[in-house]
Formats: structure tokens, C-alpha cells, sequence
């Protein structure tokens, strides 16, 4: 029994021996290369395009002040976005700095938060800026509103950070190749749509999917109170739907909807044509969003999310319109022209309940 014992006692120190030298090892490593942990001061290089179309570039390397930093990329300029909001939110943001960073001849970055949210989703090509080096950069805050002005062409600050929750085709439409592109979705999240169309599909030989989207969740309570509007009731997605039910021999409905409860009681399925997505959960948009993308046309209600997924598709679109009273403060941020398209069918939606 003794030898077994012995030979069990020197395997366990022979483990803790390795552990301990490991340890030692990778702690080593960490202070000479900063491989377990990223040190604010470990220089990043950052290079800045010249604005002569030619290949050449400046390499700045980091940490630089930010006169430093003024200097040796004053000519492409510096221009990112405030990541704000949810995916739709940040889709408008990133597809407006693309169109705005152009039109000013300027090198555009996204931060890495925006990244962190996209790039799971889309294929998006904008380098990303780390926070180490932005944190160097003396950008100027630049707010706007939600719709393409002829100042915004005229852009003359070289280190912009654009403000706001810019989400208007008037921005960005005539690149619409290139957002289109930058907003591929990745194949295992195209895949996976694919696979739940093709099973909701069942016998019909000639199926027309149209993408539902439904917000709800905060604007019920937002749109009256705050804005004097209303979100899509029974009555619109009803009038939506029969549009399509009209025109198309065997429409299928996809509903996806941070209120799933109230669609299941509202929207009616009496034809066995409607299929609801998910729950809700709104921690994991990239599915339901893939989805709506892959149907063919789209019923939206309000919100960026049912945009963007119109806008991908590139169907026809129906959209609720006029879904506040005349005074609301709304309008003052929002027009109606700049946010659907001009070919999209608008419904306008019933403000009784905001009279009484």
C-alpha cells in the first residue's frame, strides 16, 4: 500500500510543480507582451489615407498628442459615429457616417462598440477605431437631424464624431449598392432564415413571404404620452395584410415583434397563413431580423428595425403614416418624406384614441 501512496504523493507535487511553472510563465509573457491584459500605453499604429487617390499612407503611432495626431492626419481626416440605440439605431448611424464621410472626402472608422454589434450580423467593411487610439483623437461633436441638408456636404472639420439617430434614405440612397453590401448578412444567419421559411412553407407551391414587423414594447407608452402618436393597431395590420392576401395567390405572414403576446391576440390566423417568430426577446435581434430580410416584400410599423428590414428586402412596403397628431413635438425631429421611401404604400393610422 505504501508504494502506491508514494507514487499517488509525487504525482500531485509534480502537478502543482507544472502548475506553478506555468503560471510563472504565462505571467512572464503578460508583462512582455501584454497578452492577458491591453495596456492604454501599448502603441497601436493608425493609418491615415492621403487624399490624393494614391496608395501612400501616413502610419501614426499611438499614443500621440492630439496636436500630433491634427498633423499627421489633417488630410484624410478622422470622421466616426456615436453608437446609439438598439441595431436599427445603429445601422441608420453607420450607414450615414459612410455617406456623409464620402461626400466629405474623409476617412470614416467606426467605434468598437458599434462593431461589436454589427460585424456578428453584417458583413461591414469601415475599419474600426480601438478605443485606445480614439480616445487620442481631438474629435468635434457634430449633431444631426434626421434628414440629408446641403450643409452636411460641407463638412470642413477633420476629426468629426456625428451625433444623433440619423436613420433617412435621404442620407445614403444613392449608394445604395454599397450600404446593401455592407449590410450582407452572414450565411449561417441567412442559412438558418432559409431553414424556417422553407419549413413554414409547407404544401403551398407558389408562396410570397412578407416580413411583419410590429414594434411595440416602450412606444406604447412613449408615442401618447410623450409624442401625441400612436403605435400600429388591429386595424392597420389588417388593412396591410389584406393588400397582399388580395394580390397574391398563397401569401405567407411572418411576424416578428418585441410583443409577441399582443400579435398572437391581434393578428388573425384564421387562414393558418401567418407564422410567428420567436418571443421577443430582444437580446438577440440578428435572428428575427435575418428573417424579415429574407421574405419578399414587408409591413412595417414604426421604429428603425421595420426600415432597415424594409429597405434590404427592397420589395413593396407598406408603412404606417401619419401616426401622430399635427402639433406633436415629434415632427420637429422626424418627416415623414425623409423616412420611407417615396415608391413605399402608406397607411395612415387611426388617431381617435388620442382625440378621446
Amino acid at each position: 500500500m505504501d508504494a502506491p501512496n508514494k507514487r499517488k504523493k509525487f504525482f500531485l507535487l509534480g502537478c502543482l510543480f507544472m502548475s506553478v511553472f506555468v503560471f510563472i510563465l504565462l505571467y512572464r509573457l503578460q508583462i512582455h507582451t501584454q497578452f492577458l491584459t491591453f495596456s492604454a500605453h501599448l502603441p497601436i499604429s493608425l493609418i491615415c489615407p492621403k487624399n490624393d487617390n494614391k496608395q501612400s499612407t501616413t502610419e501614426v503611432e499611438i499614443p500621440y498628442s492630439g496636436e500630433e495626431i491634427v498633423a499627421k492626419c489633417k488630410d484624410s481626416g478622422i470622421w466616426t459615429v456615436k453608437p446609439d440605440g438598439r441595431l436599427g439605431n445603429n445601422m441608420g448611424e453607420y450607414a450615414t457616417l459612410y455617406a456623409l464621410a464620402k461626400a466629405n472626402k474623409r476617412q470614416a472608422f467606426i467605434l468598437s462598440d458599434m462593431h461589436n454589434y454589427l460585424a456578428p450580423i453584417f458583413q461591414i467593411t469601415l475599419p474600426v477605431l480601438h478605443d485606445n487610439v480614439a480616445w487620442h483623437v481631438p474629435f468635434k461633436e457634430y449633431w444631426i437631424h434626421d434628414w440629408m441638408s446641403e450643409e452636411y456636404n460641407h463638412i470642413e472639420e477633420s476629426f468629426i464624431k456625428l451625433t444623433g439617430y440619423p436613420c433617412s434614405w435621404t442620407f445614403f440612397h444613392h449608394l445604395r449598392e454599397d450600404i446593401l453590401r455592407e449590410f450582407t448578412i452572414h450565411d449561417y444567419l441567412k442559412t438558418e432564415a432559409n431553414r424556417v421559411l422553407e419549413g413554414i412553407k409547407g404544401s403551398r407551391k407558389n408562396v410570397t413571404y412578407i416580413g411583419i414587423h410590429v414594434r411595440r414594447g416602450d412606444y406604447i407608452n412613449v408615442m401618447p404620452n410623450v409624442w401625441k402618436g400612436v403605435v400600429a393597431d388591429k386595424g392597420y395590420l389588417e388593412k396591410a395584410m389584406n393588400y397582399f392576401r388580395n394580390k397574391y395567390k398563397e401569401p405567407v405572414f411572418v411576424v416578428a415583434s418585441n410583443g409577441m403576446n399582443w400579435c398572437k391576440e391581434n393578428i388573425d390566423n384564421s387562414k393558418g397563413d401567418v407564422y410567428f417568430s420567436g418571443d421577443g426577446n430582444e437580446s438577440t435581434p440578428g435572428k428575427d431580423f435575418a428573417l424579415l430580410v429574407s421574405c419578399n416584400h414587408t409591413i412595417m410599423t414604426i421604429g428603425t428595425f421595420g426600415f432597415w428590414a424594409s429597405y434590404l428586402v427592397g420589395g413593396e412596403t407598406i408603412y404606417l403614416t401619419n401616426f401622430t397628431l399635427p402639433e406633436s413635438e415629434f415632427l420637429k425631429l422626424f418627416h415623414y418624406d425623409a423616412a420611407f421611401l417615396p415608391e413605399w404604400i402608406g397607411i395612415p393610422a387611426d388617431l381617435s384614441p388620442l382625440l378621446h
